[in-house]
């Protein structure tokens, strides 16, 4: 019984540990900014999402519409967003904007990148987690959060 118990008690320090190494990991990275003028594809992961993906990849998200009530840069609107959600801006120009959110528990960080699409009207948006595999569509909620809120704004 004790052998059992002092078992189960490794065991869960060991994962623990896992956790917070991976989420001192995760802090080390950066955001993959653009690719060929567009957001970075996606890993073959289900922790990210992005609206520059296929319509037809499980990555797909729809991008956000630059709105009249987004001013004339939609960014500083988008910032205001990232921060009230508790996000952090960590680059920004008039076309691109990379942020990063870090989990409360573990400290695991998840890039947010935004990129304006003038001809179409369109800001297009990455979220996905710099480690791991699954994210329990944190990132997809993430992103439909931030459009509820540019859009009641």
């Amino acid at each position: 019984m004790k052998r059992a118990l002092l078992s189960l008690i490794v065991l869960i320090t060991l994962v623990i540990i896992v956790f917070f190494g991976l989420g001192l990991y995760s802090e080390t990275g950066a955001p993959p900014g653009l690719a060929n003028g567009q957001l970075a594809p996606c890993p073959n992961k289900p922790n990210c999402v992005s609206s520059e993906s296929s319509p037809s990849d499980d990555h797909s998200i729809a991008a956000l519409p630059i709105t009249p009530g987004m001013g004339e840069e939609p960014l500083l609107k988008v910032k205001e967003v990232i921060e009230l959600l508790g996000g952090d801006v960590n680059f920004s120009n008039d076309q691109y904007m990379a942020s990063t959110f870090t989990s409360d528990l573990f400290g695991f960080v998840d890039d947010v990148e935004f990129r304006i699409d003038q001809g179409s009207g369109l800001l297009h948006v990455r979220s996905a987690s710099r480690v791991g595999y699954s994210d329990l569509d944190a990132n997809r909620k993430r992103v439909e959060q931030i459009r509820v809120l540019l859009s009641t704004n």
